[in-house]
């Protein structure tokens, strides 16, 4: 016999604060994105140039962050989802993470180039208008993180909603990128060293690839269906051998922050259904219990 534990297959809870913070940061992304592109092409800055257009892909991964949460949103009961939309926000982050991760490719080849093909740099203009974009990041970084934060204090699913750590991710590389290139532009000016604003380029491309590789990390398991650890099995078998063997027991995520289990046991002992899914209901992470009982003893 088959028993679900929980009726609701719905494990999404929107994050509207996250999604209205995203737009906002968009809107000032793009605004930024625009002004340093102009101002890199005219005043000849790599460092400058890259975090511009590091700023529009980071827009374009703002919109995959926008998109998954009205997606997520919109098909939260949808029956074609066994378990609810709950991994769309997964996927954002994990899509992002590409993302992320091009920007990276994209920056490291361009400051290789510009180290062997050096171009004229106008200092005064390009550091004002590289401040303004670091300013933007920062107010960006609140917007996002401050969010981040509330939602750990107080909503622990938004403390997992990996949609919006990887807008934060975003965030966060453009203010690396803009930090790197005021460093890169301040010793050109005084000291002459125009070949530090590729090498820049370059170390932040390198810092920008590992966080993606760790954001690659945590998403992906969940989407791939990764088991939880084997020591939480084994301590289920084991509070339960002393009524029953099992025989099948699975335990995956079905979102950032639940885990969906399906459990099949043979019995041989006189425990009801019921008694078997009281004693599982101390295993608190489990959100959706699938549980088969065998056995010619035990009591319907």
């Amino acid at each position: 016999m088959a028993h679900s534990l929980e009726h609701t297959h719905n494990f999404t809870e929107h994050n509207h604060h996250g999604e209205k913070r995203t737009l906002c940061v968009l809107l000032l992304t793009l605004t930024t994105m625009i002004v340093e592109i102009v101002a890199g092409t005219v005043y000849g800055s790599m460092a400058l140039l890259a975090d511009g257009w590091h700023m529009g892909t980071h827009a374009a991964a703002f919109c995959i962050t926008l998109f998954a949460y009205r997606y997520a949103q919109k098909n939260a009961s949808n029956k074609r989802f066994s378990f609810g939309t709950g991994k769309v926000s997964v996927l954002g982050g994990y899509t992002s993470a590409i993302a992320l991760g091009i920007v990276a490719i994209l920056m490291f080849v361009e400051s290789v180039d510009r180290l062997f093909n050096p171009n004229s740099i106008q200092f005064n203009e390009a550091i004002i208008v590289a401040l303004i974009g670091l300013f933007v990041n920062i107010l960006s970084m609140f917007l996002l993180g401050d969010h981040h934060q509330h939602g750990h204090e107080h909503n622990h699913s938004h403390h997992h909603d990996h949609n919006l750590r990887a807008a934060y991710m975003h965030v966060l590389a453009d203010a690396l990128t803009s930090v790197l290139a005021i460093v890169a532009l301040i010793f050109g000016k005084f000291y002459g060293w125009n070949w530090l604003d590729a090498i820049m380029g370059m170390v932040g491309a390198i810092v920008i690839t590992k966080w993606t590789f760790n954001l690659l990390r945590q998403t992906s398991p969940i989407l791939l269906d990764e088991s939880i650890d084997e020591g939480y099995c084994e301590k289920i078998a084991k509070d339960l051998s002393p009524y029953c063997k099992v025989t099948d027991l699975h335990i995956w995520k079905i979102s950032a922050d639940h885990y969906s289990a399906a459990i099949t046991i043979d019995s041989h002992s006189q425990l009801s259904l019921n008694d078997y899914k009281q004693k599982l209901s101390k295993f608190d992470k489990i959100a959706h219990l699938t549980l088969e009982v065998h056995s010619n003893n035990a009591t319907p």
